[in-house]
């Protein structure tokens, strides 16, 4: 059997008879059309506008809007300023185990990042996984390093 136009048959069930609303009870939406009785949601015309809650103030509005939209995967890090590592031994090793054991940083959740408020007078090897412009200039100007990890 070839296939052609005329041989093309939607499946059973696929087409469904019209409803005839408002055509007595044996149609099926007699009188109010599914409609129920009264009221704003049975009258002609389209009841309500989309986003609207009855007159309590709508969601779309109650929001707020276009303020600041927060980062989806944020960076967060352990901070710790340029001063407090002015209280570590001069020539030794600054990472977050040895702040940690140091009793400086108290809760290491994430990685550490040193920011350059303050002033620093030893010489120190900070290993930390970002630095500020302004951490970094302190470091190497007390003649420190800096180590990105």
């Amino acid at each position: 059997m070839t296939m052609n136009l005329q041989s093309l048959k939607a499946n059973p069930g696929a087409r469904r008879r019209k409803l005839r609303k408002g055509r007595g009870i044996a149609a099926g939406q007699g009188a109010s059309c599914g409609f129920g009785m009264r009221g704003q949601k049975s009258r002609s015309g389209r009841p309500t506008r989309p986003g609207f809650e009855g007159g309590q103030m709508p969601l779309y509005r109650r929001v707020p809007k276009l303020k600041h939209f927060e980062l989806v995967n944020a960076k967060q890090f352990t901070v710790i300023n340029v001063a407090k590592l002015s209280d570590c031994k001069a020539g030794s090793t600054v990472n977050l185990d040895s702040l940690v054991k140091d009793g400086i940083v108290t809760s290491p959740k994430h990685p550490l990042k040193v920011l350059g408020n303050g002033d620093l007078t030893v010489k120190l090897t900070v290993q930390a996984a970002a630095f500020t412009a302004s951490a970094r200039e302190k470091i190497e100007a007390a003649g420190g390093h800096c180590e990105v990890i």
